[in-house]
């Protein structure tokens, strides 16, 4: 081989090389802003989490003959919990936010507990997390999305499958925990 040929075949490996560092730091990127995305996510249930019983405590002595609902909402609570995996915690995150309408539903019945400053602490300190919680999942997604786009796209699914990139799954609720709470008071 004559001498410009080899530069000629050192420079082509040389950006070749360049090129597939480029595109693996990128993926490497969007990777771990979906995994930053989820313990962002779990960060906000575990503060979620920690509310939920003050919150029942609270309202149990107003709210003596709901007993079905403060159930429901520390079951939807423990599989919250123990739910791994975005279709996982999606459908629990469905139940809970379902039974957390209800409970705030009800306690529109009971004014001596609207006007206690614990609950009211309590509710906006949970509205307030239920809002950030669904910022972050929208996040989630968004950098679930951006990551399924790149190892999909030509020319990164070359490098994707090499790494044995596969896509990830986006935080979704269930059909059935995107309709409206039914709430019936007893008389």
């Amino acid at each position: 081989m004559s001498f410009p040929l080899l530069v000629v075949a050192g420079l082509v490996l040389i950006v070749a090389g360049a090129y597939f560092v480029m595109v693996y730091n990128g993926l490497i990127t969007v990777k771990n802003n979906i995994e930053k995305a989820w313990a962002n996510i779990d960060v906000l249930l575990k503060q979620r989490h920690d509310e939920l019983p003050k919150l029942v405590e609270v309202c149990k002595g107003y709210m003596e003959h709901e007993r079905g609902v403060f159930d429901r909402v520390m079951a939807a609570r423990a599989a919250l919990m123990s739910a791994s995996g975005p279709a996982a915690k999606g459908a629990a995150e469905g139940e809970l936010q379902g039974s957390l309408r209800q409970l705030f539903a009800l306690a529109e019945n009971y004014p001596n507990l609207k006007a206690q400053s614990s609950f009211q602490q309590l509710q906006e300190r949970v509205s307030a997390l239920e809002s950030q919680i669904a910022d972050r999942r929208e996040f989630y997604n968004d950098s679930v999305n951006a990551y399924n786009i790149r190892i999909e796209s030509l020319p990164d699914v070359f490098v994707a499958r090499s790494l044995g990139m596969a896509a990830k799954e986006m935080f979704q609720v269930a059909a059935a925990d995107r309709e409206d709470v039914k709430i019936a008071f007893k008389s």
